[in-house]
C-alpha cells in the first residue's frame, strides 16, 4: 500500500500565490520521481513540473518563472509553490509518484487531487 496525501489547494486571487504539498506514506522501498500534473475541464491532464530523487527539476514552459517545485527525500514530500497565478492555472492538481517497492519494482501511484482555483 502506497498512498500520496495533497493538501493547499483553494481560491486565490489573479497574481497571488499557492503552495501544494504531497507525502508519499506506505511500503516501499524508495521514491523515484516526485511529480505534479494538472487537469482543467474539457482538458487533458498536463504535467506541470517533476523532481527526481536526484533533485533535477523539470518545468512545463506555461509555468516556467512562476512556478518551483521541491523535494525531501528523507520525508517522502514534494512541494509546488505557485506564484503568480493565471485564470488558466486553474485545474485539479494531481501529485504523482514513481516508487520502488519493496519487491524492488516501479510502480507510479497518484493522488486524489486538489483543486485550485484562481478567479476575482
Amino acid at each position: 500500500q502506497v498512498q500520496l496525501v495533497e493538501s493547499g489547494g483553494g481560491l486565490v486571487q489573479p497574481g497571488g500565490s499557492l503552495r501544494l504539498s504531497c507525502a508519499a506514506n506506505g511500503s516501499f522501498f524508495r521514491v523515484d520521481t516526485m511529480a505534479w500534473y494538472r487537469q482543467a475541464p474539457g482538458k487533458e491532464r498536463e504535467l506541470v513540473a517533476a523532481i527526481t530523487s536526484f533533485h533535477t527539476p523539470n518545468y512545463a514552459d506555461s509555468v516556467k518563472d512562476r512556478f518551483t517545485i521541491s523535494g525531501d527525500s528523507a520525508k517522502n514530500t514534494v512541494s509546488l509553490q505557485m506564484n503568480s497565478l493565471k485564470p488558466e492555472d486553474t485545474a485539479a492538481y494531481f501529485c504523482n509518484a514513481v516508487v520502488l517497492t519493496t519487491r524492488f519494482t516501479q510502480r507510479a501511484v497518484w493522488g486524489r487531487g486538489t483543486l485550485v482555483t484562481v478567479s476575482s
